[in-house]
């Protein structure tokens, strides 16, 4: 991929980070924020969407072009669904724990919070939400971030409630679930000071670590999204929705300058070639014995074929403006808009069945020569239309240079057209929330993640490495707990015990991190261990009644069968710790069975007598102690 002088190009940057708070409820009612299996839905319902202007009348362009797209949404609900969900009652007060978050969130970036936050709505046509729009907060301002290439300013701190889980397109539409709904969201939008890719990745990450260190957000795939705004200084503003690793990032701004470059040559030799767009045509009989077996099956069905001459445009529509992605490809992402499976254009044609002798037919039906392209579309007769007419007016905006549009990211780091940019029409106030006064007075400002692994080094004794996957681990929040001293480990997670005592903190650290990334490893189900199974394996291994080398054992016992407590799946796998005279009964019995051995290599013996005692202990007793005994009954018989 090429380089570029970025400071030359113009490239100007933000970022908006979307990130689910970890809260009790939603934000708008009380229902759980817990992800549901779609197969537990209970029922469904449908709904249509269309625009509402606001309160100027005015529509709002993006919601507009999405409504020209006639599709059923289907809602699956579940036995937690509430009718605020349904939006068949309005909501309720604003959360108070998100909202608690949120202002955390705004001291580690320097923010300043409002006086009064209001509700606002903001029109969301696609199905992703039963009513129609968003609802979003500010609730706060004007904040700062440090990076190595300076700093970021953070223009505002939202929060918002999350979307509709997409579940599937449907022959009617899309279907949705309500389990992620109202889910409370916080959004950072930082200020256009981001200058090269490298610093994008970087403004991620420290916004990253920063709604990490207060430990109330969610986490895994799904719980984080950013969006990039792009820009060049001959381009134009680009907002790209969606990208799920925040690894991406620099990717996607190198992939975007690299698209608004190619965009802004083609221009320019668009400009030089005095090109223009003709007039859309119905070429359907050009193809009527055709054996390209997606246009004959468009024909055949009774649809149409379409097309527009593109005077000028040969050899450009298949110009290559990202990895794998052209011009064309632009035109066919406008053309799916309208239901159409994508186009053809002669830059790639004869190809597809196409024949060379369909190509030339098809170029003098809408006077096309030589130096000129054409592009087609076969589908459903009002599909091809729409579509046809989609190409015709993205090949006009490819002669002015790049469009100002809102774009998806793809997981290989391109990006594909989604709709244009919204504007102001989309928002307008909520009224049936009330409006609240933030306070962060009592609101206490939480340890950073860096601050947490220097802790973690000093105060626990941990490695840097060892104590930097903790802090940045999904079990921070549960490690903290079952450390603690004075505060019982199993209160913590819902349990009780009598002990006060913390758990060691390098057992606790090696088993949330290591232990359970190995079983990962080895396809032990370890999505099935709740919270309250982890701590008590590890009193079990605090108290002595469970040796460091049963914890394995005993975490996959339990991710097989949940249902059961750490003290019943211990005792059913007879993984009790054993006592001394256990351990030794045990340790004569393999120096005995290997005598000979013993004679022969005296202390040379005890690696491999360690690995068959450890085995007939079967988990039941600490290595140091097997250690002890081997040596000992060794040295008796060396």
């Amino acid at each position: 991929m090429t380089e570029y002088d970025y400071e030359d190009l113009g490239l100007v940057a933000g970022l908006e980070i979307h990130q689910q708070l970890d809260t009790a409820t939603k934000l708008f009612c009380q229902c759980p924020t817990e992800l549901r299996d779609p197969e537990e839905a209970t029922r469904s319902f449908t709904r249509y969407l269309h625009p509402t202007r606001s309160e100027l009348g005015e529509l709002d362009q993006a919601a507009l072009e999405e409504s020209k797209v006639e599709r059923e949404f289907e809602y699956l609900a579940y036995d937690s669904t509430c009718l605020v969900e349904e939006d068949d009652e309005p909501p309720h007060e604003l959360d108070e724990e998100a909202l608690e978050t949120v202002l955390e969130i705004a001291q580690l970036m320097d923010m300043s919070p409002v006086d009064q936050a209001h509700v606002m709505r903001k029109i969301v046509v696609d199905g992703s939400n039963t009513s129609g729009f968003q609802r979003s907060t500010l609730i706060a301002t004007d904040g700062e971030i440090e990076t190595s290439e300076g700093a970021v300013g953070i223009e505002d701190l939202m929060l918002e409630e999350e979307s509709a889980q997409r579940v599937e397109e449907t022959d009617a539409g899309v279907r949705y679930s309500l389990d992620r709904l109202g889910i409370p969201l916080v959004e950072i939008g930082t200020r256009p000071d981001i200058s090269t890719p490298d610093q994008a990745l970087e403004a991620a990450e420290r916004i990253g670590m920063l709604l990490r260190s207060t430990g109330k957000v969610k986490r895994g795939l799904g719980t984080i999204r950013q969006d990039v705004n792009v820009s060049i200084e001959e381009g134009a503003r680009v907002e790209i929705k969606g990208v799920q690793s925040l690894d991406d990032i620099d990717d996607i701004v190198r992939n975007e300058v690299a698209r608004q470059v190619e965009l802004v040559e083609i221009a320019d030799e668009l400009t030089g070639r005095e090109a223009s767009v003709g007039d859309v045509q119905d070429v359907t009989e050009v193809f009527e014995d055709t054996d390209s077996g997606v246009i004959a099956g468009a024909v055949n069905s009774g649809g149409a074929v379409t097309a527009v001459p593109l005077f000028g445009f040969d050899g450009l529509v298949g110009r290559e403006i990202a990895p794998d992605r052209r011009l064309g490809t632009e035109f066919s992402d406008h053309a799916k808009r309208h239901g159409a499976g994508g186009i053809f254009h002669t830059d790639e044609l004869p190809a597809y069945g196409v024949t060379e002798d369909e190509v030339d037919a098809l170029r003098e039906a809408v006077g096309a020569g030589p130096e000129d392209a054409v592009a087609i579309v076969a589908a459903d007769t009002d599909v091809a239309e729409a579509a046809i007419d989609a190409v015709a007016a993205r090949a006009e905006t490819a002669m002015a240079g790049v469009p100002e549009e809102t774009r998806g990211a793809n997981d290989d780091g391109t990006t594909r057209y989604l709709r244009p940019l919204p504007g102001a029409a989309r928002m307008y106030p909520e009224t049936d929330v009330p409006p609240v006064e933030p306070d962060p007075s009592d609101v206490p400002e939480p340890e950073l993640l860096t601050e947490k692994v220097e802790r973690y080094q000093a105060e626990y004794d941990l490695g840097e490495g060892l104590a930097e996957q903790v802090a940045y681990g999904e079990y921070m929040p549960l490690f903290e707990d079952v450390v603690a001293d004075g505060i019982s480990a199993s209160d913590a997670s819902g349990g009780s015990s009598d002990s006060s005592d913390g758990v060691d903190p390098t057992l606790a650290a090696t088993t949330l991190e290591s232990t359970l990334t190995e079983l990962r490893r080895d396809d032990v189900a370890v999505e099935n261990l709740t919270e309250r199974h982890l701590t008590d394996v590890l009193r079990l291994v605090e108290d002595g009644d469970l040796p460091n080398e049963g914890v394995p054992d005993l975490l996959t016992a339990l991710a097989e069968d949940p249902d059961r407590t750490a003290e019943e799946a211990a005792e059913d796998a007879g993984l009790g710790g054993a006592d001394e005279a256990e351990v030794r009964e045990a340790v004569v019995e393999v120096v005995e069975r290997n005598e000979a051995q013993v004679e022969d290599e005296g202390m040379q013996a005890f690696s491999g007598l360690m690995g068959e005692c450890m085995g007939a202990l079967r988990g039941k007793a600490d290595g140091d102690l097997v250690s002890q005994l081997l040596r000992e009954e060794i040295q008796k018989r060396a």
